[in-house]
């Protein structure tokens, strides 16, 4: 898919923009303004992190605001988008986004507690299958959240919790690896659960052939999707994933700490014997108001939720998944690699030079919309003087990546040269142009 010559002038970046692509809509989004550098608006690569806030977002926010004045209490059932049955409005166009049947996803809480939910039913030690499987470099919220779960259950985190590491002198793992460290464990696994695309690397996991290896072996298999979810494409009903989790204000540009999503394969909402931990939203919608002591769990991932949805915070959420829809995961990942194809070959121009290493794949199978690049020095303060001397915000990861997320829906080419134009001037005093 990198079909884009890299022609290292900054005329070629905006001869590339001038071609219309009904998978970019940056008129959606606001863009923040510059802080330095020579153009009003910030280059924003840091989409990865946290998303630019679409345009429709304040009044959809506003709407819901109006009905709560309006109606008060009633605005339960009597808002126009009333708040009792809210969120599944949401159900269809996430299933869409991740690959998945309706019922098998549900938008609730954020993305830690929807883990810890989830592993509280799939992750089902006994004294010897008892290990869980992550990446070395997992997200630390991912790592904390296992070796709860471990510990909480009478075992060693330190032993129990088996993690996979790249090979000596490589940043990133190999499929084979994983599968061969899942075999010959096999004995002690209990649950898989890795990071559909690592946060720090941005390499892209294979995981139909994780998923079918833990299975292999007996294990139920999860996936932390946070860098995943509107980044790649996701088929996880086919893949045959046991559940996943996805945050919603990275790639899907909801706002700061919004409400995340989970999924639980179809197979395990119907069966009845395996346990959750549940709520008032856990039961069936038709009951629920007979305040009975016992639950009656829906037949969907619903049976997984606790509480009344937050409305407010599913709005900017469903605003959010309109946008996907409209554009779908396919126009989206075909712009994504050759936003990415490009901005590698302009920083590949002067990686000798600067010293700096591209972490992330090359392969397209490989990665998503980040790169991850190597820097000699604190990356935090490269990326800080990106920003307040270029107007170009990245994010970094002590003590030296400097992550570089064109996210397709509001980037374009130019804030990919830009990006490498301002690293290369502040690793080797000079631009790329």
């Amino acid at each position: 898919m990198r079909d884009v010559t890299t022609d290292l002038r900054e005329d070629r970046a905006l001869e590339l923009d001038a071609v219309t692509d009904p998978a970019s809509r940056r008129e959606d989004f606001l863009i923040p303004p510059a802080v330095g550098g020579g153009f009003p608006l910030t280059a924003y690569l840091a989409g990865n992190s946290l998303g630019l806030q679409p345009r429709a977002t304040r009044a959809e926010l506003m709407a819901d605001l109006d009905a709560w004045e309006e109606y008060g209490v009633h605005g339960h059932v009597d808002a126009d988008r009333p708040w009792f049955p809210y969120h599944e409005e949401l159900r269809d166009p996430a299933a869409r986004l991740v690959g998945a049947r309706p019922r098998e996803v549900v938008i609730m809480n954020s993305l830690t507690v929807n883990l810890h939910l989830l592993l509280a039913s799939f992750y089902r030690p006994t004294p010897i299958r008892h290990r869980i499987v992550i990446e070395d470099y997992a997200f630390s919220s991912d790592s904390y959240a296992v070796r709860s779960h471990v510990a909480l259950r009478g075992h060693d985190p330190d032993t129990a919790v088996l993690r996979l590491r790249p090979r000596p002198g490589e940043e990133v793992l190999r499929t084979e690896d994983v599968v061969k460290t899942l075999r010959d464990h096999a004995h002690s696994i209990a649950t898989v659960m890795i990071g559909g695309v690592n946060y720090l690397t941005g390499e892209v996991m294979d995981m139909p052939a994780i998923t079918a290896a833990g299975h292999e072996i007996g294990a139920t298999v999860g996936w932390d999707l946070a860098h995943a979810a509107g980044n790649i494409p996701l088929e996880l009903h086919d893949w045959d994933v046991d559940f996943a989790a996805w945050c919603s204000y990275k790639y899907l540009n909801s706002g700061p700490g919004a409400v995340a999503g989970a999924f639980v394969h179809e197979r395990h909402v119907e069966d009845p014997t395996l346990q959750r931990l549940e709520g008032w939203w856990s039961t069936e919608p038709s009951s629920r108001f007979e305040m009975r002591p016992e639950s009656e769990p829906q037949r969907s991932a619903d049976a997984w939720s606790m509480s009344n949805p937050p409305i407010f915070a599913m709005g900017p959420v469903r605003t959010s998944l309109q946008i996907f829809d409209e554009v779908g995961m396919p126009a989206l990942r075909e712009r994504s690699l050759r936003l990415t194809g490009y901005l590698r070959g302009l920083l590949e121009s002067f990686a000798d030079r600067a010293r700096l290493a591209i972490v992330t794949p090359a392969d397209d199978a490989r990665h998503g919309a980040q790169l991850s690049v190597r820097v000699p020095g604190a990356a935090d303060e490269v990326t800080e003087r990106m920003s307040s001397n270029w107007g170009v915000v990245a994010d970094d990861r002590k003590p030296d990546i400097v992550r570089l997320a064109p996210a397709p829906l509001y980037c374009t080419f130019h804030d990919c040269w830009r990006a490498a134009d301002a690293l290369s001037q502040e690793l080797t005093g000079e631009g790329i142009g």
